[in-house]
């Protein structure tokens, strides 16, 4: 898969959950999510995120996969119900791109 498939990608499921968030709590997962507020929106991200960490470390990679692919699917809800768009997370991991996390975060100090 390119680059530029896995943007598409992650662009229709953008433009998916923000039609969702529109949609009756009754007939969306999102939107039934977003009627419970940010704070549970950021709790089921960071459930996601442990998760994902359990199957990296005693699971399996099929495993790895569904939990990562639920990770990213609630991080974007996430971004979603904050108005920041999946491209201003693009640009700034193309803004950190060629530094290394060590100058990185010393910038942020700065």
């Amino acid at each position: 898969m390119t680059r530029l498939q896995v943007s598409e990608i992650l662009a229709r499921l953008e433009k998916t959950i923000a039609h969702r968030a529109a949609s009756s709590p009754d007939e969306s997962y999102v939107a039934r999510l977003n009627a419970k507020g940010l704070p549970k929106i950021a709790q089921k991200l960071g459930e996601e995120a442990t998760e994902a960490v359990i199957a990296a470390v005693s699971g399996s990679n099929e495993e790895l996969v569904g939990e990562s692919a639920d990770l990213l699917f609630h991080l974007l809800v996430l971004l979603d119900a904050k108005g920041v768009s999946l491209d201003h997370v693009l640009a700034e991991l193309e803004r950190r791109e060629g530094l290394s996390g060590i100058e990185e975060k010393a910038s942020r100090s700065e």
